[in-house]
């Protein structure tokens, strides 16, 4: 079947209506603010297109954001970065999201902000993510979802 994750999408939603109004009025992003939201399997690009281009609050900044699958970004690079990695499971099965030259490729297209969405109990088990989860532990950038008021979600 076909894979995507509701909750990561709701929640980029949130993130997105919390920070994207602030983004635009700061000095670092300028008027041309450009914002992708990328997800390694296309039920969760379109998922994410139809949640996102759905959200009112958003309809203003649609023109800004752009929503494709990790493969279809190929060479384009964009202030702020989301990366929804979907895959969420309790066997840690993490799908072609084990291919880390292609996330390595995504992760690089963040001229300004990378926002990386995941269920860290299913990628952690990889030597890549679990660095990575490291890394952004010991900078003071990791943060649960459950920081969150998830009711806004």
């Amino acid at each position: 079947g076909a894979i995507f994750n509701m909750g990561e999408a709701h929640f980029i939603k949130a993130h997105l209506n919390d920070h994207i109004g602030a983004w635009k009025a700061s000095s670092t992003l300028n008027e041309s603010l450009s914002i992708g939201v990328i997800a390694p399997y296309r039920k969760q690009a379109t998922f994410l297109k139809e949640v996102l281009e759905g959200e009112d609050e958003l309809r203003p900044f649609n023109d800004l954001i752009k929503i494709q699958t990790i493969d279809s970004f190929q060479g384009q690079e964009k202030d702020v970065i989301y990366i929804s990695l979907t895959r969420s499971n309790a066997e840690q099965q993490i799908g072609f999201l084990s291919d880390v030259r292609r996330m390595n490729v995504a992760m690089t297209r963040a001229k300004k902000k990378l926002v990386v969405i995941g269920d860290s109990a299913t990628i952690g088990s990889h030597p890549f993510y679990r660095e990575f989860i490291a890394y952004t532990e010991s900078i003071g950038h990791y943060h649960s979802v459950w920081e969150w008021d998830i009711s806004a979600i």
